[in-house]
């Protein structure tokens, strides 16, 4: 039986302290929420033979295997080791389980593998972003979704990755049915409307949700091969200031999003509270103290963006306050 417990090393390997002494549960974390059916069944064999028998399916796209005995830790670690793998997880040293982090889970929804109103492959995109930041201490949230419809719920996140489409109007194709203007003004923004039997788009106001290219009977309006996001930031809940995020960039590219997030990381460095609760001071708290402004000059650095990308010259956010 275990007497003395490091608990920081415990949750660095990716066990939870829990209620019950000397017991916890492993996190399995599974970057973009796609996982193949061997790793559930690795799952499945450590929650019987290690832990109670139950997993409990987190929140963020991964697994909690409760129940297992601190003293089985290192067994479990070599067993989990095929998931890392398979995952392509990166790691410091192999069998010795997942390299936790402050940074949680990235998450997606499932994209355009399957849904057709997604305009982008939000896997991918997430195991990209997973392979550019872990493991990190940093206290950060990201989550992508594939359209604005936002299953994935990314502006509760420090940065939501929205897919947005750029749709293209072939006037030659068109016959006036309007098919696209009333679904734009029923499920959308009504960026759209006809004169002189043509279709006339607002770009301000359209949201690149790709309504018109889903309901266009003779395929006048068609998606740009281009892909486009709308990159929202600092949503958060938690105790003080629950709130949504605020978009901060539109019609943004991926690399461009890739170098603002890793931007962040070191801005977030620069400022993070030596004595917040565990160092781990959450992104939007530092975004607060330091001011927008001095967080977007970090964010940018070195970031080329391209004619066609709105940014917010600022930004403010509501939300409950406590």
């Amino acid at each position: 039986m275990l007497r003395d417990v490091n608990t920081k090393k415990v949750m660095k390997n990716a066990y939870r302290i829990t209620k019950s002494k000397y017991e916890t549960s492993l996190r399995v974390r599974i970057p973009g929420g796609s996982v193949d059916p061997e790793s559930l069944m690795t799952v499945s064999k450590i929650a019987s033979e290690y832990g109670n028998g139950q997993i409990h399916i987190t929140t963020r796209q991964g697994f909690e295997i409760l129940g297992i005995k601190m003293e089985d830790m290192e067994e479990v670690n070599k067993l989990i080791q095929p998931v890392i793998d398979k995952m392509d997880i990166n790691q410091e040293e192999r069998d010795k389980g997942y390299p936790a982090a402050g940074t949680r889970n990235v998450c997606s929804c499932i994209g355009n593998k399957v849904c057709p109103k997604a305009q982008y492959n939000t896997t991918e995109f997430a195991k990209k972003m997973e392979k550019a930041i872990f493991p990190n201490d940093l206290h950060v949230k990201i989550a992508f979704t594939g359209c604005p419809n936002d299953c994935i719920k990314a502006r509760t996140h420090d940065f939501g990755i929205i897919g947005m489409t750029l749709p293209l109007y072939d006037k030659n194709r068109c016959v006036s049915c309007s098919a696209c203007v009333k679904k734009c003004q029923t499920l959308s923004t009504g960026a759209l409307k006809m004169e002189n039997y043509k279709i006339v788009r607002d770009h301000d106001k359209c949201i690149g949700c790709g309504e018109c290219t889903l309901n266009c009977p003779t395929s006048a309006w068609t998606r740009d091969p281009q892909k486009y996001y709308r990159l929202a930031i600092m949503g958060r809940s938690g105790k003080k200031n629950p709130r949504l995020a605020e978009d901060f960039l539109v019609w943004v590219d991926e690399e461009s999003i890739i170098k603002i997030v890793l931007n962040t990381y070191k801005y977030a460095k620069e400022y993070i509270d030596p004595n917040a609760p565990g160092g781990k001071e959450h992104i939007g708290y530092i975004v607060d103290r330091t001011g927008f402004m001095e967080f977007k000059k970090w964010a940018l650095e070195g970031v080329e963006l391209s004619n066609m990308v709105k940014v917010n010259e600022n930004i403010y956010w509501s939300g409950i306050k406590y």
